[in-house]
């Protein structure tokens, strides 16, 4: 019988929910897994009202929570007449984990190796986001996510090469790297780190077209990542960067190890190595202690960085962590300050949408018509081609929100 999955959050999550389907279907239940995210607590409250509104839909199914809900609001879910089980992150990827003897949540703290993830294919996906890196070592004020997925580390070059292969040979024509804190793989192993990974894969999987990197965290980006794009084509000119604020207290009260300068100095040296980077951004409004002008910081960031497609994330306290005990913002100023970095956003994507008018890009067919160029930015296409298939198209004009081909 198949197994349903409910996937909330990152990327991560998306990919794990894949591999972990065979595991979770092996004893043929009628089983529905609810795969968490804890990074905010709307997140949360979404994947509560969920399982609530699949158990009436579904009252014979048993519904199992995993992710790093299950680890760091433990207590939240197991408390729910709805759910039957917890599997911890530890355990998810594991035939052993979904076994009577499964240890449950808390065994992530104590992992010191990843968990490769094994799926032939990413059902519905053009892209396919391959994980090398899980966990963190890092304790930025306002994260819970260390606490649900363990220490920072990696999964060996050749398993990874051994996953792209695998994806590639299936008919994969874009794979994404992804990790909880990418920028930090290779440490815990004697081998190469995240630049060293990226040349390993393009030279062993030359048949792959297109390779991106998921958010990184630019105070980490070591000498062999910025050659590696500069040098490496076929890794895409796109990179979503872990900034969170531009002002250099509320960074240093968040406990980031980088300063507004950083960011600024990290994206004119990518330019000059690759002139047709674009770039995007995680950014928190109404982090406690925030002022107006410290806000105003963060809002100068998105030019002064030339940043193109904005994460916003309104702050909301997560419990347990120092942030949750600082001073707090009003809910009508951080709605407000959100709002204005998302305005800042738009126009700053309306900008180079204009200036991608007449050019001739390539474009990587999704489904319903739609695509993406090397740069990430979305592109409506004249026709409905084949989803994985590559197109030359001239643009016309865009909409504000994506490209529009002739």
């Amino acid at each position: 019988m198949a197994v349903e999955t409910l996937t909330f959050g990152c990327r991560l999550n998306t990919v794990e929910s894949e591999a972990l389907r065979a595991h979770a279907a092996a004893d043929g239940r009628d089983r529905v897994v609810v795969n968490t995210c804890a990074v905010t607590a709307e997140a949360g409250r979404q994947a509560r009202k969920a399982i609530r509104r699949i158990a009436r839909e579904r009252p014979g199914a048993e519904i199992v929570v995993t992710g790093c809900g299950a680890e760091v609001e433990t207590e939240a879910y197991a408390a729910m007449p709805e759910v039957a089980r917890l599997v911890g992150n530890a355990e998810k990827l594991r035939p052993e984990g979904w076994s009577a003897a499964a240890t449950g949540p808390g065994a992530v703290m104590a992992a010191r190796m990843a968990e490769p993830t094994r799926i032939e294919a990413m059902a519905g996906h053009t892209r396919a986001f391959v994980p090398v890196q899980n966990g963190c070592d890092h304790r930025c004020t306002f994260c819970v996510i260390p606490f649900g997925r363990g220490v920072s580390r990696s999964v060996p070059v050749p398993d990874v090469v051994a996953q792209v292969e695998t994806l590639v040979a299936r008919g994969g024509r874009e794979v994404v790297l992804t990790g909880v804190d990418l920028t930090a793989y290779g440490r815990d192993l004697a081998g190469p780190s995240l630049g060293g990974l990226v040349r390993s894969i393009l030279r062993a999987v030359p048949d792959l077209p297109r390779l991106r990197l998921s958010s990184i965290d630019s105070v980490e980006a070591d000498d062999a990542l910025l050659a590696a794009i500069a040098e490496e084509e076929r890794l895409m000119p796109h990179l979503h960067l872990s900034l969170q604020a531009g002002d250099d207290l509320i960074l240093k009260r968040m406990k980031r190890r980088h300063l507004r300068a950083d960011a600024i100095r990290f994206c004119e040296t990518v330019r000059r190595l690759r002139p047709d980077m674009v770039f995007g951004a995680d950014l928190i409004a109404g982090f406690p202690t925030e002022t107006e002008a410290q806000f105003a910081r963060s809002l100068d960031l998105v030019a002064e960085c030339g940043l193109t497609h904005l994460h916003v994330f309104p702050y909301s306290p997560r419990p347990g962590t120092p942030a949750a005990r600082m001073p707090p913002v009003e809910a009508d100023a951080i709605r407000a300050r959100a709002a204005r970095l998302r305005a800042a956003g738009a126009d700053a994507l309306w900008q180079h949408l204009d200036a991608q008018v007449g050019r001739r890009l390539t474009v990587l067919a999704e489904r319903g018509g739609t695509g993406r160029s090397a740069d990430f930015t979305a592109v409506r296409l004249s026709d409905a081609p084949a989803p994985g298939t590559f197109h030359s198209v001239a643009i016309a004009s865009h909409d504000g929100a994506r490209l529009i081909a002739a």
